[in-house]
């Protein structure tokens, strides 16, 4: 799984949570967070606590990877429309 923000990190520990059958309640209990706190992380709030984002994160069982990005994606043919495409001027 691929989280390039806090949105996209908070819906996978949504459908981590959801998929263990957890309530939100038991993985609050399980990684010492309120309530409050993990509903704001699972929708997304980017002004979390990251030691609370491990301790979650922890509790489902789950490790973080921290690598480099893959470059953006990009339209050959928007690009080559855009300078000319050889043999089609």
């Amino acid at each position: 799984m691929i989280a390039s923000t806090a949105a996209d990190l908070g819906l996978i520990v949504r459908r981590e949570r959801r998929n263990r059958g957890m309530s939100q309640s038991q993985l609050c209990a399980d990684a010492g967070v309120s309530r409050r706190w993990l509903s704001d992380f699972e929708g997304g709030k980017p002004t979390v606590e990251i030691a609370s984002v491990f301790r979650v994160l922890h509790a489902l069982g789950l490790a973080m990877d921290v690598h480099p990005a893959p470059p953006p994606e990009f339209d050959l043919d928007e690009i080559l429309d855009a300078y000319g495409r050889p043999g089609h001027e």
